[in-house]
């Protein structure tokens, strides 16, 4: 399933992370600006754009390309996101902030891993190959909190466990081109203008190391990842996206799209079914430690 690559992040950094990919709209004013796996989102205004993610230290130039190749200006970024503070999602942030003056907001929870540098994460604060340059924060998020530039409105969702601050990002998109396509895909026509539901994933997996009952910089862990399940399911999804290009089968519906079909991005099913395998997955990860902790206890 999409995403199991994407564990094993720090055992190295796969190539598809720093391969450039071809920048494409995906829907309405969204677009693809990240490599061969780790995405990266522009989503376009008349007041500026919004990037999500800044991915490793060397993406800020791939980056800046992509958006470039797109029409748009590197430096009309005024808001930077990200799905989690992580160095493979935020570690390019310090460089695209002071190149762009972007306002940087991050979720509560991620701030002081943001700020210095990874250092105080939880799981990899004492490796340093996971540190990456430090990045001050303009505006803390909080659940549910929105993020405004012209008339495009960002829902952040914490959907925490992979990081306490893991965030998944939402927004409705008006697109008549999609519509269209659609319309004609489903041979009938569609009453009034469609809005579509875009639906980021900040990241559902349960990473190799990860103690979900006793880990003490993290006791709440395995309840935030249900609690993010929880949270998941209940979001409804017309177009699918996720920090990495793996969650959503990327490749896979880019070269569709690529050959024509204009609605390949549409896929309300693919996140239901990705959700429910990565709940499955945290589950039986989580039978899995208690059993081997009762164990434990009893020898």
């Amino acid at each position: 399933m999409a995403g199991a690559r994407a564990l094993a992040w720090d055992d190295g950094i796969p190539g598809d992370w720093t391969t450039a990919f071809p920048p494409h709209r995906i829907v309405a004013n969204v677009h693809y600006v990240g490599s061969r796996d780790l995405a990266a989102f522009l989503i376009t205004t008349p007041q500026g754009h919004i990037l999500i993610n800044s991915n490793l230290t060397s993406s800020p130039a791939q980056i800046r390309a992509s958006v470039e190749k797109l029409g748009f200006g590197y430096r009309d970024i005024k808001i930077l996101l990200i799905s989690h503070g992580h160095y493979d999602h935020c570690a390019g942030s310090a460089e695209i902030v002071r190149e762009t003056g972007a306002k940087y907001m991050v979720m509560d929870a991620d701030v002081p891993v943001v700020e210095d540098g990874g250092r105080s994460d939880f799981r990899y604060g004492t490796n340093k190959s996971m540190w990456f340059p430090p990045a001050k924060v303009a505006r803390v998020l909080h659940d549910g909190e929105t993020v405004k530039l012209g008339n495009t409105v960002l829902t952040a969702h914490k959907t925490a466990g992979h990081t306490k601050g893991c965030t998944t990002w939402t927004m409705e998109a008006q697109d008549g081109l999609l519509q269209q396509a659609q319309q004609a895909k489903m041979g009938g026509a569609i009453g009034g203008v469609l809005s579509y539901r875009v639906v980021m994933v900040g990241s559902p997996n349960v990473n190799p190391g990860f103690n979900l009952i006793h880990d003490a910089k993290y006791p709440q862990m395995a309840a935030d990842f249900a609690k993010t399940f929880e949270t998941l399911k209940a979001l409804p999804c017309d177009v699918f996206l996720g920090a990495h290009g793996l969650y959503y089968d990327m490749l896979e519906k880019y070269s569709r799209f690529e050959k024509g079909d204009r609605t390949a991005f549409l896929d309300p099913d693919g996140y239901r079914a990705y959700v429910a395998e990565r709940q499955a997955a945290f589950e039986k990860e989580l039978a899995k430690q208690k059993a081997a902790s009762g164990g434990a206890r009893k020898g």
